[in-house]
């Protein structure tokens, strides 16, 4: 059934892509998992290398990305499910892909053997990034060599529920024989709602940031973990960096935040497209520290990238090539990507909670201004039906750097709404109801050379790739890498 499963489920995602109705990142693993429910379990078995699990609410594709780059630079055969496909699904259509690849190399290598010629080998270690509500489901089929976890934030409460929820049950599965003595747990020390997560300590890796050139003085109105997860006593913090992230300590109990075994000692942030870090850990407690540059930017970056070179050093990647493969990343799919369209540059910032869209609005008000923008707000399902998060998103610092505001999405008058008792005169707001429209507006508004920053949510996100694939403008999200 195996061979036969495969092909009706590589068929089934050819069909998605040829008929537009899909990337075919998901359904093949969809139907290869409904006809061989081992399927998973089977394909993973076939990474020599093992697997990599980073979850979080936000930064996954980031992280994912940064941490291929590493194992890549330093030769190693990586599959990634680099698209966001991060449901069981879409590990298994990684997998698949991957499988269809090595039986093809091993129809080569025969051709060459016959030839008299060397075979390339085909190892291969595997990076998912994986829904945080999913990481059980997955964890156990595959047995990861690390588990990247990175943060919690407050996110689709409709789908996911209270962060906590999800907190205990990544404690769970710490504490599961799903994960075994050999799996190692990289967590972020910054986050106090990861302190319950309690895994075998000498399988941990911690990672965070030390530079308190970075910080804010005071939490910001939305932050999320505000109590201690011990003794539910207030948290005081004597660094801020994104939402309730930071150098935390309980006044109930005296819990703090744990020490990090490598932290970005210093972070010099330069705009959207680049930032440096100084590591300090990667050579050992007394070695020398890692200097690195980035292709992305913002605080939030700056945890993406040093939750990476923790998993890479975890991993055994020299120090050389971590430097190597960070520096080679560009932006992610709708994380600061940049896409060309009449003579303007389209900045496009996924913003799908309220933590995630402060700190790409932070990092817009680092741009020129007048800014011009388009938001798009989307209530379906894979977006959360709930759309009152944005009452918590801090827009209003935007109002005195405006030059032009298009909002679309199928809650655009709520948009509208929040705006206009943000202190925004609605008669500055372009409110259109079809995205093709609203694109057009945004950037007929947008002067020739300027920049149009793009602030949708999920699916409104995937809208506006197919709009700008169909102008020509860009690739399809599935050939991301």
């Amino acid at each position: 059934m195996g061979r036969l499963a495969e092909m009706i489920a590589t068929s089934a995602g050819a069909l998605s892509r040829a008929t537009g109705r899909g990337g075919g990142t998901s359904l093949p693993g969809m139907v290869l998992n409904r006809l061989e429910p081992g399927a998973l379990r089977r394909l993973g078995g076939g990474l020599g290398g093992g697997a990599v699990y980073i979850s979080a609410t936000n930064g996954k594709t980031t992280t994912a990305r940064l941490l291929s780059a590493c194992l890549r630079a330093d030769g190693r055969d990586v599959t990634a499910n680099a698209a966001g496909a991060n449901l069981a699904s879409g590990v298994t259509t990684a997998l698949l892909a991957r499988e269809r690849r090595r039986r093809k190399q091993r129809r080569n290598r025969l051709g060459l053997a016959r030839r008299g010629e060397p075979a390339d080998r085909c190892g291969g270690i595997g990076v998912f990034e994986v829904d945080e509500a999913a990481l059980s489901e997955i964890a156990g089929a595959l047995q990861p060599r690390a588990v990247v976890l990175m943060n919690l934030f407050r996110d689709q409460l409709d789908r996911y529920g209270e962060l906590e929820a999800i907190a205990e049950r990544w404690s769970d599965l710490a504490r599961s024989r799903s994960l075994g003595p050999a799996t190692t747990m990289i967590l972020n020390a910054d986050d106090p709602a990861l302190e319950r997560i309690g895994a075998e300590p000498d399988n941990v890796v911690l990672f965070g940031i030390d530079d308190p050139g970075v910080g804010r003085r005071e939490l910001p109105h939305a932050a999320d973990t505000v109590r201690c997860g011990n003794c539910g006593g207030a948290l005081s913090h004597d660094l801020v960096t994104v939402g309730h992230l930071g150098h935390w300590r309980c006044e109930g109990c005296g819990l703090r935040r744990p020490r990090p075994h490598i932290s970005a000692r210093r972070a010099r942030l330069d705009g959207l497209d680049r930032l440096e870090l100084t590591i300090s850990g990667v050579n050992g407690p007394s070695g020398a520290d890692l200097e690195v540059v980035a292709g992305v930017g913002g605080l939030h970056n700056a945890y993406n990238v040093t939750a990476a070179i923790a998993a890479a050093a975890a991993l055994g990647v020299p120090a050389e090539a971590i430097r190597e493969g960070i520096a080679g990343v560009q932006a992610a799919f709708g994380r600061a990507e940049q896409v060309s369209l009449d003579g303007r540059t389209l900045r496009l910032l996924l913003a799908k909670n309220p933590t995630g869209a402060n700190e790409n609005i932070r990092c817009v008000l680092a741009e020129p201004a007048p800014l011009h923008l388009l938001v798009v707000l989307n209530d379906r399902t894979a977006d959360g039906r709930d759309p009152s998060w944005i009452w918590d998103v801090d827009y209003e610092p935007l109002w005195d750097h405006i030059g032009s505001v298009t909002l679309a999405g199928n809650r655009c008058w709520e948009l509208a709404l929040r705006f206009s008792y943000g202190g925004l005169d609605p008669e500055r707001l372009d409110v259109r109801e079809s995205l093709p429209d609203a694109l057009d507006t945004a950037v007929a508004a947008t002067p020739v050379g300027g920049t149009l920053h793009v602030l949708p949510t999920y699916t409104a996100l995937l809208d506006l790739r197919a709009e700008l694939v169909r102008r020509g403008t860009t690739h399809d999200f599935w050939q991301e890498t």
